[in-house]
């Protein structure tokens, strides 16, 4: 399966550095699924398609990566949990924990992805497979709790 990051990076990028998991943790298809529903709607797909064949490796590594790799975190800590520091060893989290955790990384891939949006926007002729008016982001965005339809 072709991805914008692989389950290394989205570990790297996404999990701190007292989280160790082993990178089979990480499907890709989790990974596939968060650039379906989050990146794709913003870049549109033939960007995506030309990101996937290793066009634009600049963009993708600075802009692209970090927000994938945390709405795929955001897919997993949903999916299977998360753990919360207890003692020497660790435990689930509960609910709300994961719910904040949750939020905090969604809202966290959202900044990082309206970079990556606005940086597109202003550099159009440099990405001529980018079409503003496919961009989910000029149509509708949803900061701060409030739904803003342009």
């Amino acid at each position: 399966m072709n991805t914008l990051v692989t389950p290394v990076q989205v570990l790297k990028l996404a999990f701190g550095e007292g989280e160790y998991l082993p990178p089979e943790i990480i499907a890709e298809a989790d990974i596939a699924g968060a650039e379906q529903r989050h990146i794709v709607p913003v870049v549109g797909r033939a960007l995506y398609e030309k990101l996937l064949a290793g066009s634009y490796p600049d963009f993708r590594t600075e802009y692209l990566a970090s927000p994938a790799a945390l709405f795929t975190r955001a897919v997993r800590t949903e999916q299977c949990g998360t753990t919360a520091p207890k003692s020497a060893y660790a435990q689930p989290a509960g609910d709300t924990a994961r719910r904040h955790l949750r939020r905090a990384l969604l809202a966290q891939a959202r900044t990082l992805l309206h970079r990556a949006a606005e940086y597109l926007r202003a550099h159009r002729d440099e990405f001529p497979e980018y079409d503003p008016e496919n961009d989910i982001f000029n149509r509708c965005t949803t900061d701060g709790g409030f739904v803003q339809i342009r």
